[in-house]
């Protein structure tokens, strides 16, 4: 992947020490509950055996607003080496850069369908940090923030992606940047909250909207994937680097690694198939027409 030809963006900021030290207490809102690092871990902890969102739980204890962010699939598993983000970090740069060549090209598209693209800002922190959207942590993985149109994201992340999930590759790496701002996109045209209201009141029908918005930002992932494989950006190792992430954060698998069994009920995100599947719809075609989400969805 040819990322130092990528433009680099100015809309990348830098957090470093987590958000009030080490141990100290983390508060939400103006009035919301001090929650210190032993009671975020346990919150963390029972959220995920619950099935729940951990960034919700704790938003809603501490009383955070915002709604609720658009969270990329990840499974903590033990502690994260830590993420040098200093100008001169190649990481760091990596992530400049293609956060820079998504706004190129989502600006293009956006200009040809008479509309004008706002680009996010894209936080990286250590550890752990606020948003709009409640606590921002290395174990929440990369998510997307409506409430301050923010993408978040520890670069620890990225060695659990290699490790852990088995997706190595800078295009892998590129996959989870393009997969949240395609979210980004996803708001700026509404379809967030179009997909916030077709989820009714049930936990099913919420779940099966979920799966339909992420499978929608993996195909948009996509969208930009084909654009860089035009200008020869990236090359048919890439393609399957990034195909082997989409796989690699399905729900399916992750079910499987974390309970060993699937309940495909309970998916919020898709299958690998599904997952793989989609972002390869957009990446063959270039086209945000076809990233509707029924589409997406059935895998055409």
């Amino acid at each position: 992947m040819k990322w130092q030809d990528m433009r680099e963006s100015e809309n990348v900021e830098e957090r470093s020490g987590g958000s009030g030290g080490g141990g100290a207490p983390f508060s939400f809102g103006g009035g919301g509950m001090r929650l210190g690092g032993g009671a975020i871990v346990i919150v963390i902890v029972l959220s995920l055996l619950l099935g729940k969102n951990p960034l919700e739980m704790l938003a809603l204890l501490g009383g955070g607003g915002g709604g609720p962010s658009v969270q990329t699939q990840y499974v903590p598993q033990g502690p994260a080496a830590p993420s040098g983000q200093s100008a001169a970090d190649p990481q760091r740069q990596f992530v400049a850069r293609v956060l820079g060549d998504t706004e190129d090209v989502w600006g293009e598209i956006f200009r040809q369908h008479g509309a004008r693209y706002q680009p996010p800002k894209l936080v990286l922190f250590n550890e752990r940090t606020g948003s709009a959207c409640g606590l921002a942590s290395e174990a929440m993985g990369p998510f997307y923030c409506p409430g301050d149109r923010d993408v978040y994201l520890d670069l620890s992340f990225f060695q659990e992606l290699s490790q852990r999930f088995g997706a190595p590759g800078d295009f892998a790496r590129a996959y989870v940047i393009a997969h949240e701002i395609g979210h980004h996109v996803q708001n700026q045209l509404g379809l967030l909250d179009d997909s916030q209201r077709m989820g009714g009141g049930s936990e099913r029908a919420r779940n099966a909207a979920s799966v339909r918005t992420e499978l929608q930002a993996d195909c948009l992932a996509g969208v930009w994937g084909h654009s860089a494989a035009q200008r020869g950006l990236i090359d048919a190792s890439d393609v399957e680097s990034g195909i082997g992430a989409a796989m690699a954060v399905g729900d399916d698998r992750i079910q499987k690694q974390t309970q060993g069994y699937v309940v495909p009920e309970a998916f919020t995100h898709g299958s690998s198939q599904q997952r793989a599947q989609a972002f390869k719809i957009g990446l063959q075609s270039g086209d945000i027409g076809v990233c509707d989400t029924s589409t997406t969805a059935r895998g055409r």
